[in-house]
């Protein structure tokens, strides 16, 4: 094992890697100012739904969020260029897990795979070559890196892709009950919005994805079908590009192309005057049997993590409870109504709540389908008339529907929120069964 790992390769792959990934942090950071993203969701809201845990996390006062995503960007260019690289990285990630952790309004996978790859860079030696670092410290100039470094990319795109693929095998996606409502918004898209709405592309759309998810690990990784895989991953990037919107992760998944494909295509394509490294030393650290179990540990937790909805009762896609950091990805559309009866224990009347008073649009949605957003709401209406000398109860009518069936109670309205305990590994009882 450690003479695999610690073979050396050519470290064209991932030098090249460092300047995509560099430029994509930059252009996530700056383009969530001017597409609006920054305001929407860090500035209008008087407060954010973060993590279960990290509630003390918010955002900064006033348009203070606009200068944490300028510096973010700033660093994004940094990791690009290479300039005082795993500070760089690591001011990135820092920032970057606190935005992750205070919001959940517009939580998704991709926001999460950016979390997870932005620590593994800071590790990795991404800026010993093509970087100001080296210009600055010749010293530092490596043409080589150990084997795990490309293996741990490939090994964590395996795992996402699989439980993605596995994630869709259920009735609502094989029937593309789901695509359909996820096509319907895009109905007034120039050129293929009414495309989007045939039954026939919605099959080609859920069982491509099912598929491609399944083997393009497997297909890249096999010399004879790679170009025909990067052709497809091309074609299903930009579609979900196009299609979905979804910022950055189409081409950050076109990037990871790059520990694929033989180092020497990468070397002779983005790096021609760079020598090419061929000796394959194996040079094996004292670190080596520390640095191995790190990285048994930490991929154990990645299969482990989405596996833990079975352990709770029911169905996943109501309750809601293990499905994030599970690569579950596009897999249901909800909606519901949900009221919130807020009753003062001392007079034991009801008192009145307008959602708009204290949620956007956006929260709205999440505080009446979710939950874990249900329970942080009851909990901060709680605190907010505590600081009013009220002690209060609160109660919540809540009807959801999953992917267009009939709206069913999701809240035990018996159930005083505002009283009820969290638990990150158990199942909470006042979520209503789903049949």
């Amino acid at each position: 094992m450690n003479k695999f790992l610690f073979k050396h390769i050519d470290n064209s792959g991932l030098i090249v890697f460092r300047i995509v990934f560099g430029l994509l942090c930059a252009l996530e950071s700056v383009g969530a100012i001017f597409t609006g993203w920054v305001r929407r969701v860090l500035i209008e809201p008087e407060f954010t739904f973060s993590f279960i845990g990290f509630e003390w996390l918010q955002p900064l006062p006033g348009n203070w969020m606009y200068a944490y995503y300028a510096i973010m960007g700033f660093f994004g260019l940094l990791i690009m260029v290479g300039y005082k690289y795993r500070l760089s990285m690591f001011m990135f990630a820092s920032m970057w897990t606190a935005t992750y952790l205070m919001q959940k309004s517009s939580y998704n996978n991709h926001y999460y795979l950016l979390f997870i790859l932005s620590y593994l860079m800071v590790f990795l030696p991404a800026n010993r070559y093509a970087s100001i670092d080296v210009k600055l410290n010749p010293s530092l100039k490596r043409i080589s890196m150990p084997s795990w470094c490309k293996w741990v990319f490939v090994i964590q795109l395996f795992i996402l892709y699989t439980y993605a693929s596995i994630a869709k095998l259920y009735p609502d996606w094989l029937d593309t009950s789901v695509i359909e409502l996820l096509m319907r918004n895009k109905a007034n898209y120039p050129i293929i919005g009414e495309t989007l709405q045939q039954k026939s592309v919605h099959y080609f759309i859920a069982y491509g994805g099912i598929l491609f998810d399944g083997l393009i690990i497997p297909l890249l990784l096999f010399k004879p079908t790679r170009k025909y895989a990067f052709f497809a991953s091309i074609f299903f990037h930009l579609f979900n590009s196009i299609v979905f919107q979804i910022g950055i992760f189409p081409y950050l998944s076109l990037a990871f192309s790059l520990f694929f494909f033989k180092p020497k295509t990468i070397r002779d394509l983005f790096l021609k005057k760079k020598p090419f490294y061929v000796s394959h030393e194996i040079v094996i650290p004292k670190y080596s049997n520390v640095l191995v179990t790190l990285l048994c540990v930490y991929f154990i937790i990645h299969i482990t993590l989405p596996l833990r909805h079975h352990f709770f009762k029911d169905d996943v896609l109501w309750t809601e409870e293990g499905h994030r950091l599970s690569w579950r990805m596009m897999l249901r559309a909800k909606s519901g109504r949900t009221t919130y009866q807020v009753i003062d224990e001392a007079t034991n009347q009801q008192i009145p709540i307008q959602l708009d008073e204290y949620l956007t649009k956006k929260q709205q949605r999440g505080a009446s389908t979710k939950p874990d957003v249900i329970w942080q709401f009851a909990q901060r209406l709680k605190e907010d008339f505590a600081k009013k000398g009220k002690s209060v109860k609160v109660y919540v009518r809540s009807y959801v529907n999953v992917n267009g069936k009939r709206s069913k109670q999701l809240i035990d309205p018996e159930a005083d929120l505002a009283k009820e305990e969290w638990h990150h590994f158990k199942h909470h009882d006042w979520i209503l069964p789903s049949k």
